[in-house]
């Protein structure tokens, strides 16, 4: 069997490159081991998750509710089995909508797990009807888009299900009393919101002095004030976790550290430290494809690997590993293959926690501006001056734009509060398309919306905000 271009993975980034290819009129075959394309993302990652925080979501709405405005309602009872049905249905119905995209652009779909013998033949292993008789697949070009998968450390794998990556908590058998929570990242946090909110008691533990290591602090402050509300005070930053154990049916846990010290029994733990790309197992020593020190295909800017057939694309192409950078880079490798003059050389790819309050930046933040040397001017719009915030109850909330002082280009943008994730879009043109703080203070936003902070904090830059007093000031950079 021979395919012009074959798509080592079905993923967002896999899809995306094998749709387009398709869309052009070439021949495309996509190898995916999972019987479903959609990859980490759709089938235990970003959509499941993101499911599974609405219901967290509208259980916190309801506490809301009861407290801040007096509408009563009874205590919300959960049906396990009827969530992860829906969660279910959610992934089943968006993964048939790509079979049925494959089919009608006549993308050849074979259920198989791909091992390269050389730089243009894969071995395909698996009993798909499709897989042909010698079990080879021969290509001109190949995407590489195996993706990432769970880190697990070797000390935390003591051979228990009671110890969960981020793909056994997606798959909710139940409603533990009690979680460890290992790593305050955006998994751990993400995830342990679900918990704390079908009824888990959540713990966090962090082995770095603050959540969300390398986003910025001022927008860390607010979601770690309301986590400490939902996990109430266990969450403990600057502790190590020693070792796990199983002890009556429960993991028996040692913490080191100033946060927490000492021993305690959880129900479950989630290890949450991260992911690492999935080069192992797929014969890349075969080819000229070289991987750096972490494991990740190290490429050109057009995605191209060292090998003149394969080219790489999504998490094993490196960070961030973010399903929209992969679908980004998976249409730019096809456009190569194509022959058309094209780069992945994007100025602005966004990152969403999607905690409550979700956490969203894109740009340049704070922290690497100090990094770099770079000089910049901050400034800031409390939500607490919004009055769509304020009537949300959600005036907890800040907009924070970093500007180039010499030029007055917009270098970065970040927002913690309700729907951060949905306002980061503007953020993310605007820093691609160049634009001065000026284009966005001038632009007219709607009112009342959580939208026109944006403009706010460009306003506030100028010291022009209507809703907040700062005096104008001549714009010295911040050096760095």
């Amino acid at each position: 069997m021979h395919s012009s271009v074959v798509v080592l993975g079905g993923g967002p980034g896999g899809y995306a490159a094998a749709f387009l290819a398709a869309d052009e009129g070439l021949e495309v075959t996509i190898v995916e081991s999972d019987a479903r394309l959609g990859g980490t993302c759709l089938l235990r990652g970003c959509i499941p998750s993101k499911a599974l925080l609405h219901v967290a979501r509208v259980i916190s709405e309801v506490d809301e509710m009861r407290e801040e405005w007096g509408v009563e309602f009874s205590q919300p009872t959960i049906d396990i089995d009827k969530v992860r049905a829906r969660k279910e249905k959610v992934i089943s119905t968006m993964a048939g909508g790509l079979k049925q995209l494959a089919k009608r652009r006549n993308v050849k779909v074979i259920t198989a797990r791909g091992v390269f013998e050389n730089s243009t033949t894969l071995r395909l292993e698996g009993d798909d009807a499709s897989i042909p008789e010698d079990r080879q697949l021969t290509y001109d070009y190949c995407v590489l888009a195996t993706g990432s998968v769970p880190a697990m450390p070797p000390a935390f794998n003591i051979g228990s299900d009671r110890v969960m990556d981020s793909t056994g908590a997606l798959n909710l058998v139940d409603v533990p009393k009690s979680l460890l929570v290992i790593g305050g990242g955006y998994i751990g946090l993400e995830m342990g919101t679900v918990y704390a909110n079908l009824g888990s008691e959540v713990s966090v533990v962090e082995l770095l002095d603050g959540l969300l290591p390398g986003a910025d602090r001022d927008l860390v402050k607010p979601l770690h004030k309301r986590l400490q509300t939902l996990f109430g005070e266990r969450i403990w930053l600057n502790t190590k976790v020693g070792s796990l154990g199983l002890r009556d049916d429960q993991v028996e846990v040692a913490f080191e550290g100033p946060g927490k010290f000492g021993t305690e029994k959880f129900d479950r733990v989630l290890v949450a430290v991260g992911r690492r790309p999935n080069s192992k197992g797929f014969g890349l020593e075969n080819t000229a494809v070289q991987l750096d020190q972490r494991g990740f295909a190290i490429i050109d800017k057009q995605m191209r690997t060292a090998d003149p057939h394969i080219l790489a694309i999504g998490d094993i192409a490196g960070e961030p590993m973010l399903a929209h950078k992969a679908t980004h880079e998976g249409r730019v490798a096809a456009e190569v293959i194509l022959g058309k003059p094209v780069q992945f050389d994007k100025q602005s790819i966004p990152a969403v926690v999607f905690t409550d309050p979700e956490i969203a930046w894109t740009g340049l933040t704070e922290d690497q501006a100090k990094k770099d040397g770079r000089k910049y001017e901050a400034a800031t719009y409390p939500w607490a001056a919004s009055g769509r915030a304020v009537a949300l109850g959600r005036s907890d909330g800040l907009t924070k734009v970093l500007v180039d002082p010499d030029t007055e280009r917009v270098l970065g943008i970040g927002i913690v509060g309700p729907g951060a994730g949905e306002l980061i879009g503007e953020a993310a043109l605007a820093i691609e398309m160049g634009c001065e703080v000026t284009d966005i203070a001038e632009t007219v936003h709607p009112h009342p919306t959580l939208s026109e902070t944006m403009m706010n904090a460009s306003e506030a830059y100028f010291g022009t905000a209507t809703e907040i007093y700062k005096p104008k000031r001549k714009h010295a950079a911040a050096d760095a």
